[in-house]
């Protein structure tokens, strides 16, 4: 049976965006300090540019491979790129 594709939302594009912003925001913050190109994040870690971007603008919910190759990539600790700010 076909199935329909839908389109997001603005409210759930602002919903998933909350739910990564810890991951977001290190990501930006970590390769801002680094100086860091996200191409080159992207290549050492095999994450497709695109993919990356929605993972660094919060557009995607991040797998658990991906946060670890990124950090991994990044050379920190996993709990890095969940750190909050309180």
């Amino acid at each position: 049976k076909y199935v329909e594709c839908i389109e997001i939302t603005e409210k759930t594009k602002e919903r998933l965006r909350k739910s990564n912003y810890p991951v977001a925001d290190n990501l930006k913050r970590i390769t801002e300090e680094r100086t860091l190109s996200r191409p080159a994040i992207a290549r050492r870690s095999g994450i497709t540019p695109k993919k990356l971007s929605d993972i660094m603008n919060g557009y995607v919910l991040v797998r658990a491979c991906e946060i670890l190759r990124l950090a991994e990539t990044l050379d920190i600790g996993v709990e890095e790129l969940f750190k909050t700010e309180e």
